[in-house]
């Protein structure tokens, strides 16, 4: 069976909803990945999978070893995505966790079927944090991520189209739950583990912009409908109460793992209906 044949039989029973890519060596965990100086040795798999409508979830990136870290992304957009976007006109695309205003406007402007997720560290934090966080300088290991946290200006162009109630934005939480030997350590893995209260914090996040009424469709609809899910019949309930995030998830057989905004006292909790 070839690849093409198979993504259309996983599609149209449900199998597959959609297909994850990193390029070889953009994070952690992703040499195996394909080059973005190669994307036409997948280029049949992306054509079987325009014709299916399984959408192709990216972490933007650029690889190159020449650019730098800060500067990926925007590198990526300009010179991968967009000439992808016109190469497969049909295809689904979604830009998962955008870090800069380049990815904000190339989405905003994209045309139909062309989406991006935002994290909770890169609306909340900016690159500052990863030197110095609440008034205390030294690294913090805890706020590395990938792609890297940006500057200001990224951070509030990050925040606009979170709480636009554009439908082309919605959540993608990208937590990544890695030790603590494995992040305080003289090579440590990139990701935050924000599953603990992400939800929260969004609430905050939206709250503080004045756009609590757009935050349901940003977390909950927005995303489903994008992938053609029918949305959740659960309800979560979120109300207003004080509650601290742990210091630490305890991990049987390992270390422990630090989540993110650890200690913090946070303004909204979040329950199963």
């Amino acid at each position: 069976m070839s690849t093409c044949h198979g993504l259309a039989l996983a599609a149209a029973d449900g199998t597959v909803t959609a297909v994850k890519w990193y390029p070889a060596g953009a994070t952690t965990n992703s040499g195996a990945g394909v080059k973005e100086t190669e994307l036409e040795k997948v280029l049949p798999t992306l054509k079987a999978m325009e014709e299916v409508g399984m959408p192709l979830l990216c972490h933007g990136e650029s690889t190159d070893p020449t650019v730098d870290v800060f500067d990926r992304e925007a590198t990526w957009v300009r010179n991968v995505l967009a000439p992808l976007v016109d190469l497969l006109p049909n295809l689904k695309i979604v830009m998962e966790h955008i870090t800069t205003k380049e990815g904000v406007e190339f989405v905003q402007n994209a045309r139909k079927g062309v989406c991006g997720t935002l994290t909770v560290q890169h609306l909340l934090l900016n690159r500052n944090a990863l030197f110095s966080y609440g008034g205390a300088g030294g690294l913090r290991p805890h706020h590395y991520c990938l792609p890297v946290l940006k500057r200001e200006e990224h951070r509030k162009a990050l925040v606009a189209a979170a709480t636009s109630g554009s439908s082309k934005f919605f959540a993608g939480t990208d937590s990544a739950p890695h030790t603590v030997d494995k992040k305080e350590c003289s090579c440590g893995c990139a990701g935050c583990f924000t599953a603990p209260a992400a939800l929260e914090l969004y609430a905050q996040l939206f709250e503080a912009e004045g756009k609590l009424e757009n935050l349901e469709g940003f977390v909950s609809h927005h995303g489903a409908d994008f992938y053609g899910l029918p949305r959740n019949s659960t309800s979560v309930k979120l109300e207003k109460a004080t509650w601290t995030i742990p210091a630490a998830v305890e991990v049987a057989g390992s270390s422990p793992v630090v989540p993110f905004m650890a200690g913090e006292e946070i303004s909204w909790r979040a329950t199963r209906v």
